[in-house]
């Protein structure tokens, strides 16, 4: 379905990256596997996907880094000769009720989930526009829809990423590209597992469907936003969240 396609998934070591890596490069794509600080587990997941007969390779580079970033996606062009699919999925949380939070744990968390995006966005849309093709999805949250306490820093970012995809995809419509959201709820990662017994079962109570998602669940709606199935579908947010907003 995606073969002959080049997949720029940031935040692409773990967890939801990691997932929405393995499947894009199951559907053809040749998927370049952002990490800033996951180096080893950035190549794990790019090993598996070779021996799996897919192609991958591993480039390091901290999204919030304006120069680090256009030196990255001019190698990368360099390398492959164009990007179609950009996946914003680099995130961070820094969780802290507003009255106790540090600048430094807001200007971090908006820096990586919302600059991070920004600065990807707009060297990926240069390639793109010259193609007249491409796909950019944006890994926001339920909590940027419904906001959440304690996180007003993450609730922001995701938020922000929402209006920032509705305003691209308006951008760059006339030249064949798609711009699109997912928001996941409660997705069984590490974040998640550090959570409670407790946590879990009162999240899960609130969730329609009554359990928390896998990565496997956000990375076929990143397949489905990628592929040539949702070519009429632009500037929208798919929510991944068993019910959870609705």
């Amino acid at each position: 379905m995606l073969e002959n396609q080049v997949a720029v998934v940031t935040g692409g070591a773990r967890g939801i990256g990691r997932a929405i890596a393995l499947a894009l490069a199951e559907e053809g794509a040749a998927v370049i596997i952002n990490c800033n600080g996951s180096v080893e587990k950035a190549q794990e997941t790019a090993r598996e996907i070779q021996e799996a007969g897919g192609q991958a390779e591993v480039c390091p580079f901290n999204v919030a880094d304006y120069e680090a970033v256009e030196k990255a996606f001019a190698d990368i062009l360099a390398r492959h000769g164009r990007i179609d699919i950009l996946v914003n999925n680099a995130g961070i949380t820094r969780d802290g009720l507003l009255m106790r939070m540090k600048e430094e744990d807001f200007n971090s968390v908006i820096d990586i989930n919302l600059k991070g995006a920004y600065h990807c966005s707009k060297w990926a849309v240069k390639a793109m526009i010259k193609q007249r093709s491409g796909r950019i999805i944006n890994i926001s949250s339920v909590s940027g829809v419904t906001g959440n306490a304690g996180q007003v820093n993450y609730s922001a970012s995701k938020a922000g990423l929402i209006g920032m995809t509705k305003s691209i995809a308006r951008e760059v419509a006339s030249r064949g590209i798609t711009v699109n959201a997912v928001a996941p709820g409660f997705i069984e990662t590490d974040m998640t597992d550090v959570l409670s017994d407790k946590v879990k079962e009162n999240a899960a109570a609130t969730i329609p469907l009554g359990h928390f998602g896998k990565p496997e669940d956000v990375a076929d709606a990143v397949v489905f936003l990628a592929s040539e199935k949702s070519r009429y579908i632009t500037g929208q947010v798919l929510h991944v969240d068993g019910g959870m907003v609705m």
